[in-house]
């Protein structure tokens, strides 16, 4: 079965990016010239996934808005003869179809994927975190599906981090997968934020999963974990060790691209600027003045 549906979970506070997420969804915080949500939304179509979940809370409304039409402003656009502005606003209209539910209460992100039960119905799908913006020059999410296609189950990718900072993820305990490359393993055991001198390895799961529709039942019998919530991490190492025709089984890619991460301030500024040096029009003047900058208060 080809997977063509995708869970988008956004009914965070966002209480880091205070005051600007008082009134402001943190996914619509802008990433250059997009807000944040735009660049997960591209990348799961970019992976062939044509049905868009986004599972938000109370005073997101501006994430719905950003993906609706917006006829007042075209016509201006299109009297102005703006073409290159009016395909930027319509770009996110016409991208997928993209679906809203509310959380209700913010219980964990093994509670927000849950509220995806009877949308996706019986069939794999995909989840996106907002938080983690991978690359759109490497490839990580389609790898991912064509994995859970071939062996079923559900996959997860993991990112090799210094060690002393794996206590701030869920991190995997993995070993070596027949018949597959090395940076697809068996994941054997999953731990939520670990101390550093117990966590199993330096492999932290990060915000792509593609998991198998058998995750609902056992997110319903899930009881709440660490902080009080319902952990999606507890879930999968529930699912980890169910045989495969309950859909159990947990695999593991290890991604070594480009992944920018928007959670706290200072990695926001920072995926800002290594987007923004990438860019085409923005990246030569912009890195020219940033080495300027950077030289003179250095100095």
């Amino acid at each position: 079965m080809t997977i063509h549906k995708a869970v988008i979970p956004a009914a965070g506070l966002g209480t880091r990016f205070l005051p600007a997420t008082k009134s402001t969804p943190k996914e619509m915080l802008p990433v250059v010239d997009k807000p944040a949500i735009q660049y997960v939304v591209e990348e799961a179509v970019a992976a062939g996934l044509d049905d868009v979940l986004l599972i938000t809370g109370r005073s997101k409304r501006t994430l719905a808005d950003h993906f609706d039409a917006v006829p007042e402003l075209e016509a201006v656009l299109e009297a102005k003869g703006d073409a290159e502005r009016l395909a930027k606003v319509r770009e996110s209209t016409e991208l997928a179809n993209v679906h809203f539910v509310r959380q209700g209460q913010p219980k964990g992100l093994g509670h927000a994927v849950l509220q995806a039960k009877r949308h996706v119905g019986d069939e794999p799908f995909a989840v996106l975190l907002g938080d983690d913006l991978i690359d759109e020059r490497d490839d990580l999410l389609a790898p991912m599906l064509a994995l859970q296609e071939r062996l079923g189950g559900s996959v997860i990718a993991l990112l090799e981090v210094p060690r002393e900072q794996i206590s701030s993820y869920g991190c995997a305990a993995v070993e070596a997968l027949d018949g597959e490359d090395a940076d697809t393993v068996r994941i054997t055991g999953l731990v939520e934020k670990p101390p550093v001198d117990e966590a199993p390895s330096n492999l932290a799961i990060i915000g792509r999963y593609v998991l198998h529709p058998a995750v609902f039942e056992v997110l319903e019998n899930t009881a709440p974990g660490r902080g009080g919530e319902i952990q999606l991490t507890d879930a999968l190492a529930t699912l980890m060790d169910l045989p495969a025709e309950q859909g159990g089984g947990v695999t593991g890619v290890v991604f070594r691209g480009r992944r920018y991460d928007t959670g706290d301030r200072l990695d926001y500024l920072k995926a800002v600027v290594r987007i923004a040096v990438d860019r085409p029009d923005l990246g030569p003047d912009f890195k020219e003045w940033l080495e300027k900058y950077v030289a003179g208060t250095t100095a």
